[in-house]
């Protein structure tokens, strides 16, 4: 077998670092490359998971938007507790990070809503996210009404619409490795703020 497969490549430091490298890598090898999987759970534990974008990133942690009347909003209200993973196919790597959640502020919110297409702000109006809904049809037809109610003004953002941000006190990266011989890396950060690494078994 050749050397490489078993060089340590993920390095140690700072996980925001390397985060941001891989980052940017994916963000020229894949079309979504800021979808996540974002997984929440309820009080009792039951788990649910779905994609999500990522739409801010630094050492404060990674930030999303969603309707909070919505499932995965309610179980945020109720459990606020989730994991994140990012999935680059074309680049064989993964990122899984875990930690609590905390709402954006207001401001930062409005800002981001602002900034999205008129026809994204409506839907965010016209939809009861998670809700039954009886027939596609009414869905449009709820959003037609929205689309007149606000022809001649902004789309004011639904309260809510919110923003969290995981702050992470665990992040692993994965890099596949052939014959599945993986390199994985875990960082965790200590109760000082600081990190630290270990290597794990594939």
């Amino acid at each position: 077998m050749e050397a490489e497969q078993f060089a340590d490549t993920i390095t140690t430091g700072n996980p925001f670092t390397l985060f941001d490298s891989w980052y940017l890598e994916a963000r020229g090898a894949e079309e979504d490359s800021n979808a996540m999987a974002l997984a929440t759970a309820t009080p009792g534990g039951l788990p649910s998971v779905r994609m999500v974008l990522l739409k801010g990133h630094g050492p404060g942690g990674f930030v999303f938007y969603t309707n909070s009347h919505s499932r995965k909003g309610q179980e945020i209200l109720a459990n606020p507790n989730a994991a994140l993973l990012f999935h680059w196919k074309s680049l064989r790597r993964q990122i899984r990070i875990e930690g609590p959640l905390t709402p954006v502020s207001a401001e930062t919110v409005d800002a981001y809503f602002a900034s999205r297409t008129r026809d994204s702000q409506l839907g965010a109006v016209a939809s009861d996210q998670s809700s039954p809904l009886d027939s596609r049809a009414t869905f449009l037809e709820r959003f037609a009404e929205t689309e007149a109610q606000y022809a001649d003004r902004e789309v004011e953002r639904p309260k809510h619409w919110l923003g969290f941000c995981l702050t992470p006190n665990a992040i692993e990266f994965w890099q596949d490795r052939p014959h599945r011989l993986h390199e994985r890396r875990v960082f965790t950060r200590a109760d000082g703020g600081d990190w630290a690494s270990t290597l794990l078994y594939p």
